[in-house]
């Protein structure tokens, strides 16, 4: 003789494929994993990009990047001014954390000081970047010598 077959016994065995269709959809198309792996791939792209600038010494094409670029109070002569610095190599390593709109991306770097006579230093740079309506800009470390008024 036969089980009575339950109505418990009847929704799990209908829910299940249901449940597991859905399931290997989401793992098909990523999830919701996607968007940060694209907000990963446009931080790099753009890192990259304003890094291989400031390698090039293209300081005017750099402040494009640049979240100072975006302060209607910031200008492009006083950024300009700024410098000391010329690099030798630059690797960008790869996006150390994204939290909301402001993220850290570890930068390998050999540089020289000339006007200090200091050549060839090496270092590892935790870059920070801010989004600002949807595109990722570079933040400048602001100096320990010209702190800005608080």
């Amino acid at each position: 003789m036969t089980k009575p077959v339950t109505r418990r016994h009847l929704v799990v065995t209908m829910a299940a494929p249901a449940v597991l269709a859905v399931l290997v959809g989401c793992a098909a198309t990523g999830g919701a994993v996607v968007p940060a792996e694209d907000d990963q791939v446009a931080l790099l792209k753009r890192a990259q990009a304003y890094w291989a600038l400031i390698r090039s010494n293209d300081r005017v094409g750099a402040w494009a990047y640049e979240e100072l670029s975006k302060d209607s109070s910031a200008t492009l002569e006083a950024y300009l001014k700024r410098g000391g610095v010329t690099y030798d190599a630059v690797e960008v390593r790869g996006v150390r954390s994204i939290d909301g709109d402001r993220a850290i991306v570890n930068v390998w770097m050999r540089y020289s000081l000339p006007l200090l006579r200091v050549k060839k230093q090496e270092s590892v740079l935790e870059d920070e970047w801010r989004r600002i309506d949807g595109v990722w800009h570079h933040v400048q470390r602001r100096s320990v010598m010209f702190p800005t008024p608080s």
